[in-house]
């Protein structure tokens, strides 16, 4: 089984999660951005954004990477 992101931001249907990678370097962080959406009765993930998922879009990159900044700061990595 694969680990869950390290941190989740959300808004509305897009998603940014935000994945820890511990190497012999030190700690990187990725992040993945998703719009949710239902297909029947299940939820899914698409890479593929509309035009109005796109400030969310923004909104969330903004947040993750805020949030990786200041992650890598407490790790000592600038």
């Amino acid at each position: 089984m694969s680990k869950p992101p390290v941190h989740s931001i959300r808004f509305g249907l897009v998603k940014a999660n935000i994945w820890e990678n511990e190497t012999r370097k030190g700690t990187f962080y990725k992040v993945t951005l998703v719009r949710l959406f239902k297909d029947g009765t299940a939820w899914r993930e698409s890479t593929r954004f509309e035009r109005d998922d796109l400030p969310l879009v923004a909104k969330a990159a903004d947040l993750a990477h805020s949030w990786i900044y200041e992650h890598g700061r407490r790790a000592g990595h600038e």
